[in-house]
């Protein structure tokens, strides 16, 4: 019979059992913890803020105009006529102000439906058209609306901030239309 060979003994190369778990299984698990903390602190938060009323913000209404409007240099104009129509309404309204309740105020600004008329220049069936647009893409903004002078004269509007961007993604939507 040949002799059983003894077990092998612990040297400082070997790893020793431990109880004790490794440096990686215990940032695992303050990492689950943390997690779990962070998720319970969002529904707290959610909780909390649930009765604040809110309103979408929308960064085009934040971004404010050049100080000096009246020094920027026309923009190049869209090559269909309605896009082009709009486009220059929309350099008017930007240079010489935007109104509400008249086409044309004391100081010269003017309401959407006043810087359509006057870029038209009397082309009746170029009005219509960038009019039609124009009420197109509000409608499909803000959902029904009655007129484009309605949507100008609406007291929501303070500023000409949402007149003036909608007037550029009027210029925009007939463009892509090629109108």
């Amino acid at each position: 019979m040949l002799p059983t060979p003894a077990p092998p003994q612990p040297t400082a190369a070997s790893p020793v059992p431990s109880s004790e778990p490794s440096l990686e299984a215990r940032l695992a698990a303050i990492e689950a913890a943390m997690t779990i903390r962070l998720e319970v602190a969002a529904v707290a938060h959610e909780v909390r803020t649930a009765h604040i009323p809110t309103e979408p913000l929308d960064l085009d209404d934040v971004v404010t105009l050049p100080l000096t409007p009246a020094l920027t240099p026309p923009p190049a104009s869209y090559p269909t006529p309605v896009a082009a129509l709009l486009q220059h309404a929309h350099h008017r309204l930007l240079t010489g102000g935007w109104c509400t309740g008249a086409l044309v105020d004391t100081d010269g600004a003017r309401c959407l439906l006043g810087a359509i008329r006057i870029e038209a220049r009397g082309d009746h069936s170029l009005e219509a058209g960038a009019v039609a647009a124009l009420l197109d893409t509000i409608r499909r903004q803000f959902g029904e609306a009655d007129s484009v002078p309605s949507f100008n004269d609406d007291p929501a509007h303070r500023d000409g901030r949402a007149p003036l961007r909608i007037l550029r993604q009027a210029a925009d939507l007939a463009h892509a239309r090629e109108l």
